[in-house]
């Protein structure tokens, strides 16, 4: 027998399944959909509870952006938000639930997956958990947020920012000889690529940092800096601070005490790439992604990513498309880095 419930923008479509009803489809345009604990059949018969969102039930909802589980949930079939590319949360309820594989398959825009009782905090950390870190082990509404649970969340996290960026790559030709060119299989691409996806979790634990140890926090903040062009920082530097901003000097560089004495940067070591002043990847993933984010840009200077040497760079690539993002820039470099000509740089 089929069920259906009428949404504010569409319809779910649902089936009989075990003791209750499962979500085999959905067709509408709705942006926020609450799915119900139950359903009633035809002609007011009894409702049944919504026990499982089916095998692929969401897929390609591209109005979506968030979604919410009722109580009664206890499973949710593979792939069963894959190709949604607008949705952003989904809202679970504080107890086991059963998951398919792929159930995030292409949803780059998904930020928290929230839990009843939890700390939106650790909705952050749960996605992440699936978008990532590929470690779907943490992905459990029970049990998420707890000390454990973080401690295996950062060990994930470490195992990927310390592995080599070379890791992965192999050179595969498709179709043919034409394929070689392709950027897929070209080196560079390849560890920029790492490079971005290692940069993206360094942002987001910085962002989230509930139950962070000190040491895990100052490698992560020496990966961004390491990876921001001119940032004149490298593995092995302990910036001084001044109210938790960074301080820069006007050559450039940071003012501080080296940890040890490094002779370059660790993880350039493991790239196989010597100089880490190519590197980039954090002021990429930043401009192409989040130029809109104040959250991410105040960290990329209270960080000290933004030097004297970078800023005109930095300044020029943001063009006009992030006008606030540009006027942080300017506030921070007048007032932390300092310079003569405030307006000299508004180019009026």
């Amino acid at each position: 027998m089929e069920y259906h419930y009428a949404t504010k923008e569409g319809a779910l479509i649902l089936k009989e399944y075990k003791k209750g009803l499962e979500v085999v489809s959905y067709e509408g345009e709705d942006i926020d959909l609450t799915i119900p604990g139950t359903v009633a059949g035809k002609e007011g018969t009894e409702g049944k509870a919504v026990i499982s969102v089916g095998k692929k039930a969401m897929l390609s909802c591209k109005s979506l952006r968030r979604v919410e589980l009722p109580q009664t949930i206890e499973e949710v079939g593979d792939w069963a938000f894959a190709y949604c590319d607008s949705l952003r949360e989904l809202s679970l309820p504080g107890k086991e639930i059963r998951f398919g594989k792929g159930i995030f398959r292409e949803c780059g825009k998904v930020r928290f997956v929230t839990v009843e009782g939890k700390h939106r905090d650790i909705g952050a950390l749960l996605a992440a958990a699936v978008t990532l870190l590929d470690a779907p082990y943490l992905f459990t509404p029970v049990g998420c947020g707890e000390e454990d649970w973080l401690r295996q969340w950062d060990a994930r996290m470490l195992q990927i920012l310390r592995a080599a960026d070379r890791d992965g790559y192999s050179k595969m030709v498709l179709c043919g000889e034409e394929d070689y060119g392709s950027k897929e299989n070209n080196l560079d691409y390849f560890l920029n690529q790492k490079r971005k996806s290692k940069v993206r979790i360094a942002f987001m634990r910085l962002l989230y940092p509930v139950g962070l140890q000190s040491g895990v926090k100052e490698e992560l903040e020496n990966y961004l800096r390491e990876h921001t062009a001119g940032s004149g920082f490298s593995a092995g530097y302990v910036p001084e601070s001044k109210n938790g901003t960074v301080i820069v000097s006007s050559g450039g560089s940071a003012s501080g005490n080296r940890r040890a004495a490094d002779n370059g940067s660790a993880y350039g070591a493991l790239s196989g790439r010597e100089n880490a002043d190519v590197w980039d990847e954090t002021w990429q993933v930043l401009l192409e992604e989040h130029g809109e984010d104040s959250e991410y840009y105040k960290l990329f200077t209270k960080i000290g990513c933004l030097t004297e040497e970078n800023f005109d760079k930095i300044l020029s690539e943001a063009g006009e498309n992030f006008p606030e993002m540009k006027a942080w820039f300017l506030k921070y470099k007048e007032e932390t880095i300092g310079y003569a000509d405030f307006f000299a740089d508004l180019m009026l």
